[in-house]
């Protein structure tokens, strides 16, 4: 059995284990047309058939093509989805003085509110979909797509997302498209960045798997920008992947002293 068929059954199992633990039996999936989400979609109708709901939030700012690749994935797996458009919302607050990022990560906000919502109606868990390569840089939202109960990609970096996207059988359209939140037109994530997620990975498995040093990673010649992108956005983003810090006053302080596991019983 291949790499991806062992992530793809140890995934499964994840998911259905995390969720069903809660006493909750339904999931839900912002599907956005992108590769992230849709491997998050297909893993979860794996493990829990019509007990997923995909739900499709486009905004003014979408691209038609995003929308058409998200269909056509539903359309593949006969994945049970609804549409819930966000516009409104966003007219409603954004003005003219607004720049990209803040309209971004309005949006982002606005998608994960109207997700938590539909959780609630369909008293299921919302889950996430940022990859690891995305949760070290903090390329993400706070309490925008980095927001979910159970996230089973996130130890995968984006380049092993593409080939779980191509060992599930996503669709051609989305695997070979340039990666992009869609948050605004002409939004690119690898142009946003300034380098390739090809190039982003090598240089953090480097850093994060193999605790290579900046000097080793200098001494390799990794481009040095690259290098200080990667290191910096680490250490200045670590408050997007933990929950919020709480003063301690007392004998037993949440996250300090006060850490049960989550699958504990009563």
């Amino acid at each position: 059995m291949g790499k991806y068929a062992l992530i793809t059954d140890f995934l499964t199992a994840f998911l259905k284990d995390e969720v069903e633990k809660t006493g909750l039996n339904n999931v839900v999936v912002g599907l956005s047309g992108g590769i992230d989400s849709a491997v998050v979609a297909v893993l979860a109708h794996r493990a829990f058939g019509e007990r997923l709901l995909c739900v499709k939030m486009p905004s003014h700012y979408s691209s038609q093509s995003s929308l058409d690749d998200a269909d056509e994935l539903c359309e593949k797996f006969g994945l049970r989805s609804e549409t819930h458009s966000i516009e409104e919302l966003l007219k409603a607050y954004v003005t003219d003085e607004m720049d990209n990022l803040r309209i971004g990560n309005f949006s982002a906000r606005m998608r994960m509110a109207t997700l938590f919502d539909i959780s609630a109606r369909e008293s299921a868990l919302v889950l996430g979909t940022s990859n690891k390569s995305e949760l070290m840089l903090g390329y993400g939202t706070l309490f925008g797509d980095l927001a979910s109960a159970v996230n089973p990609i996130g130890d995968l970096y984006k380049t092993e997302v593409f080939e779980l996207a191509r060992h599930l059988g996503v669709p051609e359209s989305i695997v070979s498209k340039p990666p992009s939140a869609d948050l605004w037109a002409g939004q690119s994530d690898e142009a946003e960045l300034g380098f390739s997620y090809a190039q982003i990975d090598s240089v953090l498995r480097r850093y994060v798997e193999e605790r290579a040093s900046r000097e080793e990673l200098q001494d390799e010649q990794c481009d040095p920008k690259l290098v200080e992108l990667i290191i910096t956005r680490i250490y200045r983003n670590q408050f997007k992947r933990k929950m919020p810090v709480i003063a301690k006053l007392t004998s037993r302080t949440i996250n300090h002293d006060f850490n049960y596991p989550r699958d504990i019983t009563l």
